[in-house]
């Protein structure tokens, strides 16, 4: 086959272990990864990641570091069938202590039955089994075979890994830094989104465009599809944008939350730290008008962390129109600055005794937790605070 019709990203893809970019929590020294390339032992095992993370590149990998028969599977287009092809090659591997992996892309599209099929044989050892899936394992992989797999789980690359990817691509393909200047390396990597085909797709198109040209940042804009941001997300911009966004929030203005947030995302910005914003307002400007603000916000910044782009976008403007709709109230900040003046300004007030714990009789007698009791909503005649001190100084309602 004519190679010029390999896509670069298959064409330059690792083939071992030490030179894989990224992924370090697995692949680094003694990570799990790298143990089985060095003890020469698959085991089965189901890699979890964004699109453009490596599942398919590191399933090659440790087929070609322990020897064994690399078979690859498509859950989309293949059925039981082909399973059983591949179940038949491997008993016959087997009779020459040849170890056979099956790699089965989008294993979340073969439905229960499919998974049944080859269970037996994962169980056995007759077939190394490692599935590739974007989807939670959790939902899409039925519990025995996920119990006989090693689950992997890998995250969307950083920038700094998608541009030692490229550069790494120049090096090999021989473009000079005229021709790619690292500002066009940077672009490519921040519009990538952690999907290093993506990158080298970008890097491949933009090459066929340029001619004999540099590559500018008008190549790669055709290339991506994709308009370049007007704000730089490590200056004044990005925190424009996110002050903007915030106060969105806060007017409840879905659509100002929304434009501002959609402008963060293409800009680049880490959805964790758009997150992490919602998080913080929930509490500072929600709090006690709507407390279920603030669940809804972890769980927003748990779905980001775990799903990753672009799916995880449903679950940024689903919770930023909440908290956009949602009551609003500041009475735990301001309740908070409060009760830290208050214990700047008095520092050393005595706990009062009712208050103190009573683990001796010397302090029993001492008057040590005298005339308290366990009670819900028990409120002691002398209060909860020092008597310099009353409620209404720190909280009111």
């Amino acid at each position: 086959m004519d190679e010029t019709y390999v896509p670069l990203a298959d064409r330059l893809r690792p083939s071992k272990l030490d030179q894989v970019i990224g992924q370090e929590h697995v692949t680094g020294t003694g990570k799990l990864l790298n143990r089985l390339a060095a003890d020469r032992r698959p085991i089965s095992l189901i890699l979890w990641g964004p699109p453009g993370s490596g599942k398919t590149t590191l399933a090659r990998i440790i087929a070609h570091e322990t020897n064994a028969e690399f078979i690859e599977l498509s859950a989309v287009a293949s059925g039981k069938k082909d399973v059983m092809a591949v179940i038949d090659k491997a008993k016959s591997n087997q009779l020459f202590k040849k170890s056979t992996i099956l790699f089965i892309d989008e294993i979340h599209r073969f439905n229960k039955a499919q998974q049944d099929a080859f269970l037996p044989y994962v169980e056995n050892g007759t077939i190394i089994l490692i599935g590739a899936t974007t989807e939670n394992p959790s939902f899409e992989v039925i519990p025995a075979l996920l119990s006989r797999c090693r689950l992997v789980v890998l995250q969307a690359l950083n920038e700094a890994s998608i541009e030692a990817i490229i550069q790494q691509a120049a090096k090999s393909l021989k473009i000079s830094q005229t021709k790619l200047p690292k500002k066009t390396i940077s672009l490519i990597a921040s519009f990538s989104n952690g999907d290093a085909r993506y990158g080298l797709n970008i890097l491949e198109l933009s090459l066929s465009l340029s001619g004999d040209a540099p590559i500018d940042q008008s190549v790669i804009v055709v290339a991506a599809q994709k308009q370049v941001p007007l704000h730089d997300k490590a200056g004044e911009s990005h925190y424009n944008l996110a002050s903007a966004f915030i106060k969105s929030l806060r007017g409840g203005s879905v659509g100002g939350a929304y434009y501002y947030l959609a402008r963060l995302l293409l800009g680049g910005d880490d959805p964790k730290f758009i997150a992490r914003r919602m998080i913080i307002f929930a509490s500072e400007d929600i709090g006690l008008a709507a407390p279920a603000a603030l669940n809804l916000a972890v769980s927003t910044f748990l779905a980001v962390e775990r799903i990753g782009l672009p799916e995880a976008e449903y679950n940024l403007y689903h919770c930023a129109a909440v908290l956009a709709k949602a009551p609003k109230s500041r009475q735990v900040a301001e309740s908070m600055a409060k009760a830290k003046l208050m214990a700047e300004q008095y520092p050393n007030l005595s706990i009062p005794l009712h208050l103190r714990n009573a683990p001796t009789k010397l302090m029993k007698d001492l008057g040590y937790n005298k005339d308290y009791r366990w009670q819900a909503g028990y409120i002691p005649k002398q209060g909860f605070l020092p008597s310099e001190l009353s409620e209404s100084d720190i909280f009111s309602d």
